[in-house]
């Protein structure tokens, strides 16, 4: 581990990788999931790619109406249905998701929980307009101790039902990943060879384009630029989650969306965490969960959280500006450093 003094920077920036006047990849662009998304193909033509990419997003689109976490959507009538203590019909996706956020819940002792929801619309997330909140501490405190957990749920089936009737499902923190795999099966099926698919920060890489790695940046969170790049391998994703992007300003005091489940209040002690996963057909979904942990735990136990959850590529920046890395996290940069000259 090491530590720097300087603000770096965890919002992924693609860098299209440079290409012979033979070799193009193409870009297809949306938003959906309240954030940016982008997907590069390489090794297809025009059409083709353009037709592949706006199947991603036609698919994005369809998780971002079924998961949505505050307007009408199957996950909406599913905590309805936990509200009122009944059971909900649905279906083999959801009942699989849902099963691998509690696996990954309980694994991080319950500091990734996505069965706050309550405690994030108490403090104003649950919304594309944020604005500055003061939730009156007596309902913090009622809602932690509610204890609202992912192990509440109760699965006969497809059918969802809960122990615990303040359980409120949102998964902001961990739909985004699982989009990245949707799109990773789509393509390969399709039988795309290279391919970058980033949404809203969050990567995932397939093949290569000729023959170099596919490349991304850490740009500056509070600034413009960027201070270094990461090469992705196939089947590597990247994800990461910050203080950056959905928050407010409250008495001079940055409110983020992440939420301390252990406290009910916003984390303020870290900027930003990225973390590389790879491996299996879930890469992009533990990219997009596993920061979470990390981030909540914050600068004195992310290590020994990185190493519950069998992280080895993680980079931690605090509001202090101190960063922290991995050794495996440092061979990586290092190695596109001196790949760059």
């Amino acid at each position: 581990m090491r530590a720097f003094r300087s603000l770096l920077a965890f919002s992924l920036l693609l860098l299209l990788v440079a290409c012979s006047r033979n070799e193009t990849t193409y870009r297809t662009k949306g938003e959906v999931f309240g954030t940016v998304v982008d997907v590069s193909i390489y090794g297809e033509s025009e059409a083709r790619a353009n037709q592949l990419g706006e199947r991603v997003m036609e698919e994005f689109g369809r998780l971002h109406k079924k998961f949505h976490a505050w307007k009408p959507s199957e996950l909406t009538a599913l905590n309805d249905a936990i509200a009122k203590g009944e059971s909900y019909q649905a279906d083999a996706e959801m009942v699989d998701l849902l099963k691998a956020a509690t696996k990954l819940a309980e694994e991080s002792d319950h500091t990734f929980n996505p069965a706050v929801g309550r405690l994030i619309r108490l403090w104003g997330f649950q919304t594309s307009d944020i604005r500055p909140q003061g939730p009156p501490k007596e309902e913090i405190q009622r809602l932690v101790d509610a204890k609202p957990r992912m192990s509440d749920l109760v699965f006969e089936g497809t059918k969802i039902s809960s122990r615990n009737p303040l359980v409120m499902l949102d998964l902001g923190g961990y739909a985004k990943g699982y989009a990245l795999d949707r799109a990773a099966q789509i393509l390969r099926a399709e039988g795309v060879k290279a391919a970058l698919i980033n949404v809203g920060g969050n990567l995932l890489a397939i093949g290569q384009p000729g023959n170099r790695l596919w490349t991304v940046g850490i740009q500056d969170p509070r600034g413009s630029g960027m201070i270094a790049t990461i090469e992705l391998r196939d089947g590597e994703a990247v994800g990461t989650s910050g203080d950056y992007q959905r928050y407010f300003m409250k008495d001079g005091k940055r409110h983020a969306h992440i939420i301390d489940p252990r406290t009910g209040q916003t984390v303020d002690h870290v900027a930003a965490v990225t973390i590389i996963t790879s491996g299996g057909k879930d890469a992009g979904t533990r990219s997009d969960g596993y920061t979470k942990p990390l981030f909540v735990v914050g600068p004195e136990n992310w290590q020994a959280m990185a190493d519950r959850l069998g992280l080895k590529e993680v980079m931690l920046i605090d509001t202090k500006k101190n960063v922290v890395i991995t050794p495996a996290m440092r061979e990586r940069l290092a190695a596109v450093k001196a790949h760059n000259g």
